[in-house]
């Protein structure tokens, strides 16, 4: 029998307390990866202290993870297809856990950026594993449903993390190294969950091929494009020879990787898939979506320690309109899409949320209401809720269900993506804003920028004269307004793909 004539045998839905139970283990998983990713952002400065190491190790503890997670989705995605799904999350589960170990045990800075880039693969393989099993254990109309639980998961993990982070640096008694090793007993928990609860009928396909130098060739692209990203700006200009250099093999690298994935017979990323109408526009509007909700928490934190002058933990509880936002929207939605088996009027709904929301918070500064931030927050974060999931439902419900893993890894490749780039350009726009404001703001008070170091060492606030804690205060207040400004101009680029979208019913099915 062929695969995908017997796919629909492994399609059969399970009932709602058996993908209770599983869910519950796959959520924990899913916490664990996404929290890991953001519960260090907190406790950088002190780990590279401790470490002895410098400003570019400082970025590239984070880099490294990215790159990771975000080139081997879609390979880990395609994966899903051709071999077992469950095995596959243990075995990411476990490459989860030992490199959280090793972080956490890591004596140098350098350690601590190769056990990074094997926790990023890790983490990649967990984030895009569980939205393939729940696509397989629930019909695309059931899944908004559960689609509200992941949704709220994942905002909870991105704006809870920095304040776990800031909790655990804070705690005399814990220290950093606890930062990598506080998910572990969870992590194992899941493991057992899922071994006893998740039962998945699987296919062996005695044909499999696996597109070897496809993926190699995704891999090395995107990542030499997020290197520039991250370099760029910083250690070269926007326009040199550094820059045609890296984007110009990045994008030629990228093309070998079209010519390759068209045409093997098993491709990392479903050309077919990615050129119709409603995947394509989704895979636009979650790019928007995905720097909303990477960007959003990390810049707002940075605004409420920098420019407002709040503690970590403080700041982690002043985002909590942002979680709370994506947490009543995505349950909210994800119900009435189970209910009605529409989804564009509301990923519509949520992406012009978005914009707006992105347009008030564009106008703060640092002495900006508080009430006036957090309207601005609860709004990004309805419309990230309203949208995310559902443009993964969009579409898992244009493939088969042997493509459901190429498919759902494709469009979580392109919003990690998305939302790696840009944090890494308004960085860059942050940091140059920051530092034209500050010169300007020393100017005024009779210093000499080129003299002080204050425009160097923006992040210790509290050793700074009174009234140069003011001028980089206001810097910071400033520039983080100008930044949403930019994220509301591209979240219209979202509006304009979901407006385009074919308004067509989910079916009841898990295969078509």
């Amino acid at each position: 029998m062929s695969a995908h004539t017997a796919a629909p045998a492994e399609a059969a839905p399970m009932d709602h307390r058996h993908v209770m139970r599983a869910l519950s283990g796959l959520l924990i998983v899913l916490f664990v990866a996404m929290i890991s990713s953001t519960v260090v952002s907190v406790a950088l400065p002190q780990i590279i202290g401790s470490l002895n190491g410098t400003q570019s190790q400082y970025t590239w503890v984070v880099t490294a993870t990215l790159l990771a997670s975000t080139a081997s989705t879609p390979i880990w995605g395609k994966l899903a297809d051709l071999f077992s799904k469950k095995l596959l999350l243990q075995i990411s589960i476990g490459l989860f856990v030992i490199s959280s170990i090793a972080c956490g045990f890591a004596q140098s800075t350098g350690q601590l950026i190769g056990f990074r880039v094997i926790q990023g693969l890790g983490m990649g393989a967990l984030q895009v594993l569980v939205q393939v099993i729940i696509a397989a254990m629930i019909s695309p109309k059931e899944r908004g449903r559960y689609n509200g639980y992941l949704g709220g998961v994942m905002a909870v993990a991105t704006v809870g993390g920095p304040l776990l982070g800031g909790f655990i640096t804070d705690t005399s008694w814990l220290g950093w190294r606890w930062c990598f090793f506080i998910a572990i007993p969870f992590t194992v928990v899941a493991f057992v969950m899922l071994t006893r609860t998740l039962h998945l009928t699987e296919i062996r396909r005695p044909d499999v091929k696996v597109d070897y130098l496809g993926a190699s060739l995704i891999a090395a692209g995107v990542s030499l494009l997020l290197l520039w990203v991250t370099f760029v700006d910083n250690n070269f200009a926007w326009v040199s020879w550094q820059t045609g250099v890296m984007v110009g093999a990045s994008l030629l690298i990228l093309a070998a990787a079209v010519l390759v994935e068209s045409r093997v017979k098993e491709p990392v990323v479903p050309l077919h898939v990615v050129r119709r109408r409603d995947p394509a526009l989704a895979i636009i509007a979650s790019l928007a979506v995905g720097m909303a909700m990477f960007g959003g928490a990390v810049f707002l934190g940075q605004y409420f320690q920098i420019g407002r002058g709040n503690s970590p933990t403080e700041a982690g509880l002043l985002t909590i309109p942002l979680m709370l936002g994506v947490l009543i929207s995505s349950t909210v939605a994800g119900r009435l899409v189970s209910k009605t088996g529409k989804v564009k009027p509301y990923i519509i709904a949520g992406v012009v949320v978005l914009t707006l929301g992105f347009l008030g918070l564009s106008t703060i500064d640092h002495e900006t209401s508080l009430v006036i931030v957090s309207l601005g927050m609860l709004a990004v974060g309805m419309g990230v809720g309203m949208s995310m999931q559902n443009l993964v439902l969009v579409v898992q419900n244009t493939v088969p269900f042997s493509e459901l893993g190429a498919a759902s890894g494709s469009i979580t490749f392109f919003r990690s993506l998305g939302g790696t780039i840009g944090v890494s350009v308004l960085g860059a726009v942050l940091a140059n804003q920051v530092a034209t404001k500050i010169a300007a703001g020393l100017t005024e008070l009779g210093i000499d920028p080129a003299a002080s170091s204050s425009g160097g060492s923006t992040l210790n606030i509290a050793a700074m004269p009174p009234e140069i804690q003011e001028v980089v205060r206001a810097a910071y207040g400033d520039a983080t307004g100008h930044i949403f400004l930019i994220s509301a101009g591209i979240a219209m680029v979202g509006v304009v793909a979901s407006l385009f979208l074919t308004p067509t019913k989910l079916r009841d099915s898990v295969d078509l």
